[in-house]
Protein backbone atom coordinates (compact mmCIF):
# COMPACT_ATOMS: atom_id res chain seq x y z
CA UNK A 1 0.00 0.00 0.00
CA UNK A 2 1.23 3.56 -0.72
CA UNK A 3 1.53 6.02 2.22
CA UNK A 4 -1.26 7.82 3.20
CA UNK A 5 -1.08 11.27 1.12
CA UNK A 6 -4.57 13.35 1.20
CA UNK A 7 -6.78 14.25 3.27
CA UNK A 8 -10.16 15.28 1.91
CA UNK A 9 -13.05 17.26 3.38
CA UNK A 10 -15.74 14.57 2.90
CA UNK A 11 -18.07 13.39 5.63
CA UNK A 12 -17.43 10.00 7.13
CA UNK A 13 -20.19 8.69 8.93
CA UNK A 14 -19.81 5.88 11.36
CA UNK A 15 -19.87 2.46 9.86
CA UNK A 16 -22.83 0.16 9.36
CA UNK A 17 -22.55 -2.91 10.59
CA UNK A 18 -23.62 -6.40 8.30
CA UNK A 19 -27.24 -6.46 10.34
CA UNK A 20 -27.59 -2.56 8.91
CA UNK A 21 -30.38 -1.90 6.10
CA UNK A 22 -29.07 -0.34 2.93
CA UNK A 23 -31.31 2.50 3.98
CA UNK A 24 -30.14 4.96 1.51
CA UNK A 25 -30.96 2.78 -1.64
CA UNK A 26 -34.42 3.51 -1.09
CA UNK A 27 -35.03 5.49 -4.34
CA UNK A 28 -35.63 3.87 -7.14
CA UNK A 29 -32.41 1.48 -8.26
CA UNK A 30 -31.14 2.85 -11.51
CA UNK A 31 -32.35 1.16 -14.30
CA UNK A 32 -29.01 1.27 -16.23
CA UNK A 33 -27.57 -0.91 -13.02
CA UNK A 34 -30.89 -3.12 -13.29
CA UNK A 35 -30.21 -3.76 -17.21
CA UNK A 36 -26.51 -4.37 -17.06
CA UNK A 37 -26.00 -5.62 -13.51
CA UNK A 38 -28.00 -8.24 -12.67
CA UNK A 39 -26.77 -10.10 -16.07
CA UNK A 40 -23.40 -9.25 -16.23
CA UNK A 41 -22.11 -8.66 -12.63
CA UNK A 42 -24.15 -11.39 -11.22
CA UNK A 43 -26.84 -9.55 -8.83
CA UNK A 44 -30.36 -8.52 -8.72
CA UNK A 45 -31.85 -5.95 -7.02
CA UNK A 46 -35.40 -5.98 -6.09
CA UNK A 47 -37.35 -2.43 -5.90
CA UNK A 48 -39.90 -1.10 -3.28
CA UNK A 49 -42.33 1.26 -4.79
CA UNK A 50 -43.53 4.70 -3.65
CA UNK A 51 -41.77 7.54 -1.36
CA UNK A 52 -41.71 4.98 1.72
CA UNK A 53 -39.78 1.74 -0.40
CA UNK A 54 -36.71 0.09 1.41
CA UNK A 55 -34.21 -1.46 -0.75
CA UNK A 56 -35.07 -5.45 -0.73
CA UNK A 57 -32.06 -7.63 0.10
CA UNK A 58 -29.97 -8.21 -2.26
CA UNK A 59 -29.66 -11.71 -3.82
CA UNK A 60 -27.25 -13.14 -5.96
CA UNK A 61 -28.47 -14.08 -9.38
CA UNK A 62 -28.71 -17.10 -11.27
CA UNK A 63 -25.64 -18.58 -13.22
CA UNK A 64 -23.03 -16.26 -11.12
CA UNK A 65 -19.94 -17.80 -12.16
CA UNK A 66 -21.13 -17.57 -15.98
CA UNK A 67 -21.94 -13.87 -15.60
CA UNK A 68 -18.41 -13.30 -13.57
CA UNK A 69 -16.99 -15.01 -16.56
CA UNK A 70 -18.49 -12.82 -19.26
CA UNK A 71 -17.62 -9.58 -17.40
CA UNK A 72 -13.89 -10.75 -17.18
CA UNK A 73 -13.97 -11.62 -20.76
CA UNK A 74 -15.67 -7.90 -21.90
CA UNK A 75 -13.15 -6.11 -19.85
CA UNK A 76 -10.22 -7.45 -21.12
CA UNK A 77 -11.73 -7.77 -24.69
CA UNK A 78 -12.89 -4.16 -24.62
CA UNK A 79 -11.36 -1.70 -22.30
CA UNK A 80 -12.75 1.39 -20.57
CA UNK A 81 -10.82 3.55 -22.17
CA UNK A 82 -12.04 2.28 -25.57
CA UNK A 83 -15.76 1.98 -24.73
CA UNK A 84 -15.58 6.12 -23.38
CA UNK A 85 -13.47 6.58 -26.54
CA UNK A 86 -15.79 6.44 -28.59
CA UNK A 87 -18.48 8.83 -27.36
CA UNK A 88 -15.21 11.00 -27.54
CA UNK A 89 -15.10 11.21 -23.81
CA UNK A 90 -11.50 10.54 -21.94
CA UNK A 91 -11.62 7.97 -19.17
CA UNK A 92 -8.43 7.63 -17.19
CA UNK A 93 -7.36 7.21 -13.61
CA UNK A 94 -4.56 8.08 -10.56
CA UNK A 95 -1.90 6.21 -10.99
CA UNK A 96 1.56 6.92 -9.17
CA UNK A 97 5.04 5.38 -9.64
CA UNK A 98 5.58 3.87 -6.50
CA UNK A 99 2.95 1.28 -7.36
CA UNK A 100 4.72 0.46 -10.68
CA UNK A 101 6.32 -2.31 -8.61
CA UNK A 102 2.64 -4.14 -8.54
CA UNK A 103 3.42 -5.60 -12.34
CA UNK A 104 -0.28 -7.22 -12.48
CA UNK A 105 -1.98 -3.74 -11.32
CA UNK A 106 -0.31 -1.46 -13.63
CA UNK A 107 -0.64 -4.17 -16.35
CA UNK A 108 -4.54 -3.20 -15.80
CA UNK A 109 -4.09 0.61 -15.64
CA UNK A 110 -2.42 0.42 -18.67
CA UNK A 111 -5.31 -1.62 -20.00
CA UNK A 112 -7.83 0.45 -19.01
CA UNK A 113 -6.95 3.88 -18.93
CA UNK A 114 -6.36 6.48 -21.94
CA UNK A 115 -5.58 9.08 -19.15
CA UNK A 116 -3.60 8.75 -15.68
CA UNK A 117 -4.09 11.69 -12.78
CA UNK A 118 -0.54 11.98 -11.14
CA UNK A 119 -1.85 11.34 -7.64
CA UNK A 120 0.85 12.30 -5.18
CA UNK A 121 3.84 11.89 -7.52
CA UNK A 122 4.06 15.98 -7.96
CA UNK A 123 2.88 17.19 -4.68
CA UNK A 124 5.17 19.14 -2.42
CA UNK A 125 5.60 16.06 -0.20
CA UNK A 126 7.86 13.96 -3.01
CA UNK A 127 8.35 17.02 -4.93
CA UNK A 128 9.73 19.17 -1.89
CA UNK A 129 9.46 17.73 1.28
CA UNK A 130 11.22 20.91 3.00
CA UNK A 131 11.55 24.12 3.01
CA UNK A 132 15.46 23.65 1.60
CA UNK A 133 14.56 20.87 0.16
CA UNK A 134 15.67 21.08 -3.82
CA UNK A 135 13.42 20.02 -5.92
CA UNK A 136 12.49 15.72 -6.76
CA UNK A 137 11.43 15.36 -9.85
CA UNK A 138 12.29 11.68 -9.96
CA UNK A 139 8.65 10.76 -8.87
CA UNK A 140 6.73 13.10 -11.75
CA UNK A 141 9.72 11.58 -14.22
CA UNK A 142 8.98 8.01 -14.15
CA UNK A 143 5.01 8.72 -13.97
CA UNK A 144 5.71 10.47 -17.17
CA UNK A 145 8.69 8.00 -18.93
CA UNK A 146 4.87 4.98 -18.27
CA UNK A 147 2.58 7.59 -19.45
CA UNK A 148 4.50 7.81 -22.80
CA UNK A 149 5.62 4.20 -23.16
CA UNK A 150 1.96 3.11 -22.21
CA UNK A 151 0.93 5.74 -25.44
CA UNK A 152 -1.23 7.45 -22.09
CA UNK A 153 -1.90 11.62 -21.71
CA UNK A 154 -0.79 12.75 -18.18
CA UNK A 155 -3.46 15.11 -16.56
CA UNK A 156 -1.30 16.63 -13.18
CA UNK A 157 -2.10 17.79 -9.98
CA UNK A 158 -1.79 20.03 -8.19
CA UNK A 159 -0.03 23.59 -9.00
CA UNK A 160 -1.83 25.13 -6.14
CA UNK A 161 -3.11 23.39 -2.99
CA UNK A 162 -2.88 23.77 0.77
CA UNK A 163 -2.48 20.52 1.57
CA UNK A 164 0.33 17.56 0.29
CA UNK A 165 3.51 19.22 2.33
CA UNK A 166 4.61 16.75 4.04
CA UNK A 167 5.99 16.82 8.06
CA UNK A 168 8.69 18.68 6.52
CA UNK A 169 6.91 21.74 6.76
CA UNK A 170 5.89 22.02 10.34
CA UNK A 171 2.69 21.05 12.25
CA UNK A 172 -0.53 21.94 9.93
CA UNK A 173 2.43 23.84 7.80
CA UNK A 174 2.91 26.13 10.20
CA UNK A 175 6.62 27.11 8.53
CA UNK A 176 4.33 28.30 5.62
CA UNK A 177 1.86 30.72 7.39
CA UNK A 178 5.21 32.84 8.67
CA UNK A 179 6.13 33.79 5.30
CA UNK A 180 6.12 37.04 4.13
CA UNK A 181 3.83 38.34 0.98
CA UNK A 182 7.50 38.27 -1.11
CA UNK A 183 8.81 35.25 0.21
CA UNK A 184 4.88 33.24 -0.14
CA UNK A 185 5.52 34.02 -3.96
CA UNK A 186 8.61 33.31 -4.76
CA UNK A 187 8.13 30.31 -3.28
CA UNK A 188 4.49 28.64 -4.63
CA UNK A 189 4.98 30.49 -8.50
CA UNK A 190 8.74 29.15 -8.32
CA UNK A 191 7.83 25.59 -7.72
CA UNK A 192 4.86 26.27 -10.14
CA UNK A 193 7.24 27.77 -13.28
CA UNK A 194 9.43 25.04 -12.24
CA UNK A 195 7.24 22.13 -12.35
CA UNK A 196 5.21 23.29 -15.58
CA UNK A 197 8.35 24.34 -17.42
CA UNK A 198 9.84 20.70 -16.80
CA UNK A 199 6.35 18.90 -17.79
CA UNK A 200 4.86 20.90 -20.79
CA UNK A 201 3.95 19.61 -24.18
CA UNK A 202 3.63 15.91 -22.11
CA UNK A 203 0.89 17.41 -20.19
CA UNK A 204 -2.68 16.91 -21.11
CA UNK A 205 -4.24 19.27 -18.48
CA UNK A 206 -3.03 20.73 -15.25
CA UNK A 207 -4.69 21.03 -12.21
CA UNK A 208 -4.11 24.72 -11.40
CA UNK A 209 -6.05 25.37 -8.57
CA UNK A 210 -7.50 22.40 -6.30
CA UNK A 211 -9.96 22.64 -2.99
CA UNK A 212 -9.92 26.71 -3.02
CA UNK A 213 -13.47 27.66 -2.72
CA UNK A 214 -16.02 28.07 0.11
CA UNK A 215 -19.18 29.05 0.78
CA UNK A 216 -18.06 30.70 4.29
CA UNK A 217 -15.56 32.29 2.50
CA UNK A 218 -14.92 35.86 1.08
CA UNK A 219 -16.35 35.81 -2.44
CA UNK A 220 -16.29 31.80 -2.63
CA UNK A 221 -12.57 31.30 -2.14
CA UNK A 222 -11.28 30.11 1.14
CA UNK A 223 -9.49 32.50 3.07
CA UNK A 224 -8.22 30.52 6.18
CA UNK A 225 -5.14 28.62 3.45
CA UNK A 226 -1.60 29.96 3.89
CA UNK A 227 -1.45 30.83 0.16
CA UNK A 228 -4.67 33.45 0.76
CA UNK A 229 -2.89 34.36 3.95
CA UNK A 230 0.23 35.43 2.67
CA UNK A 231 -0.72 36.65 -0.64
CA UNK A 232 -3.83 37.70 -0.97
CA UNK A 233 -6.90 36.12 -3.19
CA UNK A 234 -5.13 37.01 -6.13
CA UNK A 235 -3.15 34.03 -5.89
CA UNK A 236 -5.53 31.80 -7.67
CA UNK A 237 -5.61 33.98 -10.70
CA UNK A 238 -1.54 34.28 -10.73
CA UNK A 239 -1.66 30.89 -11.08
CA UNK A 240 -3.72 30.51 -13.69
CA UNK A 241 -2.20 32.85 -15.89
CA UNK A 242 1.27 31.35 -15.07
CA UNK A 243 0.12 28.25 -16.56
CA UNK A 244 -0.67 29.71 -19.30
CA UNK A 245 2.27 31.26 -20.09
CA UNK A 246 4.50 28.69 -19.42
CA UNK A 247 2.10 26.08 -21.37
CA UNK A 248 -0.16 27.24 -23.92
CA UNK A 249 -1.52 23.96 -24.65
CA UNK A 250 -2.32 22.06 -21.37
CA UNK A 251 -6.36 22.08 -20.11
CA UNK A 252 -6.00 24.69 -17.06
CA UNK A 253 -8.23 23.45 -13.99
CA UNK A 254 -9.83 24.49 -10.89
CA UNK A 255 -10.39 21.26 -8.75
CA UNK A 256 -13.14 20.89 -5.86
CA UNK A 257 -14.93 18.42 -3.84
CA UNK A 258 -18.51 18.59 -2.08
CA UNK A 259 -21.15 19.41 -5.13
CA UNK A 260 -23.48 15.80 -5.13
CA UNK A 261 -24.82 15.54 -1.40
CA UNK A 262 -24.80 16.66 2.13
CA UNK A 263 -22.55 15.01 4.79
CA UNK A 264 -21.89 14.52 8.44
CA UNK A 265 -20.58 17.85 8.67
CA UNK A 266 -23.58 19.84 7.31
CA UNK A 267 -21.81 21.02 4.07
CA UNK A 268 -24.92 21.83 1.89
CA UNK A 269 -24.02 20.89 -1.65
CA UNK A 270 -25.73 23.90 -3.56
CA UNK A 271 -23.92 26.29 -1.16
CA UNK A 272 -20.83 24.60 -2.83
CA UNK A 273 -21.85 24.95 -6.28
CA UNK A 274 -22.99 28.25 -5.66
CA UNK A 275 -19.27 29.26 -4.07
CA UNK A 276 -17.34 27.69 -7.64
CA UNK A 277 -19.82 29.40 -9.59
CA UNK A 278 -19.40 32.45 -7.91
CA UNK A 279 -15.61 32.11 -8.53
CA UNK A 280 -15.81 30.60 -12.02
CA UNK A 281 -17.49 34.12 -13.13
CA UNK A 282 -15.13 36.48 -11.23
CA UNK A 283 -12.36 34.40 -12.85
CA UNK A 284 -13.81 34.51 -16.15
CA UNK A 285 -14.92 38.34 -15.68
CA UNK A 286 -11.31 39.03 -15.35
CA UNK A 287 -9.84 36.96 -18.42
CA UNK A 288 -8.26 34.22 -16.31
CA UNK A 289 -7.52 32.00 -18.36
CA UNK A 290 -9.23 28.55 -16.65
CA UNK A 291 -10.71 26.23 -18.94
CA UNK A 292 -12.40 23.29 -17.14
CA UNK A 293 -13.74 22.59 -14.16
CA UNK A 294 -12.64 19.72 -12.23
CA UNK A 295 -15.50 17.84 -10.10
CA UNK A 296 -13.68 15.12 -7.91
CA UNK A 297 -16.90 13.12 -7.37
CA UNK A 298 -16.00 11.76 -3.93
CA UNK A 299 -19.11 10.22 -3.57
CA UNK A 300 -20.27 9.05 0.35
CA UNK A 301 -22.56 6.28 0.03
CA UNK A 302 -24.52 7.04 3.08
CA UNK A 303 -25.46 10.40 1.96
CA UNK A 304 -25.44 10.39 -1.74
CA UNK A 305 -28.44 7.73 -2.19
CA UNK A 306 -30.79 9.75 -0.13
CA UNK A 307 -29.60 13.02 -0.82
CA UNK A 308 -28.55 13.36 -4.41
CA UNK A 309 -30.67 15.35 -6.31
CA UNK A 310 -30.33 14.89 -10.03
CA UNK A 311 -32.30 17.53 -11.79
CA UNK A 312 -30.35 20.30 -9.55
CA UNK A 313 -26.94 18.80 -10.28
CA UNK A 314 -28.10 18.82 -13.75
CA UNK A 315 -28.42 22.61 -13.46
CA UNK A 316 -25.56 23.64 -12.09
CA UNK A 317 -23.47 21.65 -14.70
CA UNK A 318 -25.21 23.23 -17.25
CA UNK A 319 -24.50 26.84 -15.65
CA UNK A 320 -20.82 25.84 -15.88
CA UNK A 321 -20.97 24.92 -19.14
CA UNK A 322 -23.09 28.50 -19.84
CA UNK A 323 -19.78 29.99 -18.56
CA UNK A 324 -17.87 28.72 -21.54
CA UNK A 325 -16.19 26.18 -18.70
CA UNK A 326 -15.36 22.28 -20.02
CA UNK A 327 -15.94 19.93 -16.67
CA UNK A 328 -14.31 17.01 -15.99
CA UNK A 329 -15.05 14.43 -13.35
CA UNK A 330 -11.44 13.71 -11.68
CA UNK A 331 -11.76 11.75 -8.65
CA UNK A 332 -14.82 9.22 -8.76
CA UNK A 333 -14.83 6.74 -6.28
CA UNK A 334 -17.55 5.83 -3.30
CA UNK A 335 -16.96 6.06 0.12
CA UNK A 336 -19.15 3.01 1.46
CA UNK A 337 -20.09 4.36 4.96
CA UNK A 338 -23.51 3.32 5.89
CA UNK A 339 -23.30 0.37 3.87
CA UNK A 340 -23.41 -3.50 5.34
CA UNK A 341 -20.50 -5.09 5.51
CA UNK A 342 -21.84 -8.02 3.79
CA UNK A 343 -19.85 -7.91 0.59
CA UNK A 344 -22.82 -8.76 -1.91
CA UNK A 345 -24.98 -5.79 -0.59
CA UNK A 346 -22.22 -3.77 -0.30
CA UNK A 347 -21.17 -3.97 -3.83
CA UNK A 348 -24.76 -3.57 -5.21
CA UNK A 349 -25.06 -0.24 -3.53
CA UNK A 350 -21.54 1.11 -4.29
CA UNK A 351 -22.86 0.06 -7.58
CA UNK A 352 -25.71 1.65 -7.26
CA UNK A 353 -23.93 5.21 -6.72
CA UNK A 354 -22.12 4.75 -9.71
CA UNK A 355 -24.72 4.29 -11.95
CA UNK A 356 -26.63 7.08 -10.30
CA UNK A 357 -24.52 9.47 -10.73
CA UNK A 358 -23.28 8.71 -13.80
CA UNK A 359 -26.68 8.49 -15.87
CA UNK A 360 -26.53 12.29 -14.47
CA UNK A 361 -23.50 13.83 -15.90
CA UNK A 362 -22.34 11.91 -18.46
CA UNK A 363 -25.51 12.85 -21.11
CA UNK A 364 -24.19 16.50 -20.77
CA UNK A 365 -21.74 17.07 -23.59
CA UNK A 366 -20.00 19.42 -21.36
CA UNK A 367 -17.95 16.64 -19.47
CA UNK A 368 -15.20 15.98 -21.33
CA UNK A 369 -13.45 13.22 -18.99
CA UNK A 370 -14.02 11.02 -16.58
CA UNK A 371 -11.49 9.65 -13.98
CA UNK A 372 -11.80 7.36 -11.55
CA UNK A 373 -9.12 7.50 -8.33
CA UNK A 374 -7.60 4.26 -8.22
CA UNK A 375 -8.96 1.21 -10.17
CA UNK A 376 -8.85 -1.68 -7.78
CA UNK A 377 -10.36 -2.01 -4.03
CA UNK A 378 -6.47 -3.29 -3.43
CA UNK A 379 -5.14 0.76 -3.23
CA UNK A 380 -7.51 3.74 -2.33
CA UNK A 381 -6.39 5.93 -0.54
CA UNK A 382 -9.96 5.79 1.45
CA UNK A 383 -8.61 2.17 3.07
CA UNK A 384 -5.27 4.75 4.08
CA UNK A 385 -6.88 7.73 5.44
CA UNK A 386 -10.54 6.51 6.74
CA UNK A 387 -10.63 2.73 7.48
CA UNK A 388 -14.08 1.24 8.70
CA UNK A 389 -14.70 1.06 11.87
CA UNK A 390 -16.10 -2.42 12.08
CA UNK A 391 -12.83 -3.16 10.05
CA UNK A 392 -14.01 -4.75 6.81
CA UNK A 393 -11.88 -3.40 3.64
CA UNK A 394 -12.98 -0.54 2.06
CA UNK A 395 -14.25 -1.37 -1.64
CA UNK A 396 -15.04 2.01 -3.30
CA UNK A 397 -13.34 1.03 -6.88
CA UNK A 398 -14.53 -1.10 -10.11
CA UNK A 399 -11.76 -3.60 -9.58
CA UNK A 400 -11.86 -5.92 -6.52
CA UNK A 401 -8.48 -6.56 -4.97
CA UNK A 402 -8.06 -10.00 -4.94
CA UNK A 403 -7.53 -11.20 -8.68
CA UNK A 404 -8.41 -7.56 -9.85
CA UNK A 405 -11.57 -9.00 -10.47
CA UNK A 406 -14.34 -6.26 -12.09
CA UNK A 407 -17.31 -5.88 -9.74
CA UNK A 408 -20.49 -4.60 -9.86
CA UNK A 409 -19.08 -1.27 -9.95
CA UNK A 410 -17.32 -2.04 -13.01
CA UNK A 411 -20.52 -2.99 -14.88
CA UNK A 412 -22.25 0.21 -13.83
CA UNK A 413 -19.19 2.10 -15.42
CA UNK A 414 -18.88 0.48 -18.60
CA UNK A 415 -22.80 1.11 -19.22
CA UNK A 416 -22.75 4.64 -18.59
CA UNK A 417 -19.31 5.15 -20.32
CA UNK A 418 -21.57 3.07 -23.21
CA UNK A 419 -24.55 5.30 -23.08
CA UNK A 420 -22.90 8.48 -23.25
CA UNK A 421 -23.62 10.59 -26.48
CA UNK A 422 -20.92 11.80 -29.13
CA UNK A 423 -19.40 15.00 -27.93
CA UNK A 424 -16.60 17.49 -29.23
CA UNK A 425 -13.58 16.10 -27.48
CA UNK A 426 -10.88 17.96 -25.39
CA UNK A 427 -8.42 15.97 -26.39
CA UNK A 428 -7.12 13.49 -29.25
CA UNK A 429 -6.36 10.06 -27.42
CA UNK A 430 -3.32 8.78 -28.34
CA UNK A 431 -3.64 6.70 -31.73
CA UNK A 432 -1.72 4.13 -30.67
CA UNK A 433 -3.47 3.11 -27.35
Amino acid sequence: MFPAMTTKSIGIADAANATDAVEAAAPAVSRRLLLGGAAAGGLALAIGTGATATAAPVQPAPSTLAATARTRHYAARTPLWKIGADARLAYGTSHTSRLFDDAEYSALVDQQAAILFTEDDLLWYQLKPTPDSALDFSFGDKLYARAQRDHQLVFAAHLVWDEGFGDGWGEDFSTLYELSHDDASDLLFGVEKALVKRYRGRTAGWIVANEVTDPEGEDGLRTEVPWYQTIGRGYVAKAFRLAKKYDRHAVRVINEFGFESTNEYGDDPEARQQAMLTVLKKLRRDDVPVDALGIQAHLNAKYFLSDFDPKSYRRFLNKVADLGVDILITEMDVLDDGLPVDVTARDAAVAECYARYLENVLPNRDVKALMTFGLSDRYTWLQEDYPREDGAERRPLPYADEGLKPKLAYEALRHALADAPRRRPLWRLPRHR
